[in-house]
């Protein structure tokens, strides 16, 4: 499986759209000032996910959510508890 998810920095209110295949470890990562493109600016929080049986899948529609970023779209995307994310 594999996950697009959307964290946002406790530090600075900031969102950060990614995919990966663990999502709890890449979750570490972030956190633990191991992805470059984070470093400095969490801790971060697990705001949403979707996952997808092919990596292709979950590039695509990360690419499609980073487009939304700020917009109408992503607010309305991210105001979706977790646990009622679509799949």
């Amino acid at each position: 499986m594999y996950y697009v998810y959307v964290l946002q920095s406790i530090k600075t209110n900031r969102y950060y759209i990614g995919s990966c295949g663990n999502i709890e470890t890449r979750l570490k990562e972030h956190n633990s000032n191991q992805t470059r493109s984070t470093k400095n600016r969490g801790p971060y929080e697990l705001i949403y996910e979707e996952e997808f049986a092919a990596k292709q899948e979950a590039l695509k529609r990360e690419k499609q959510i980073k487009s939304y970023k700020s917009g109408r779209y992503f607010k309305k995307l991210i105001s979706v508890p977790p646990s009622s994310s679509p799949v």
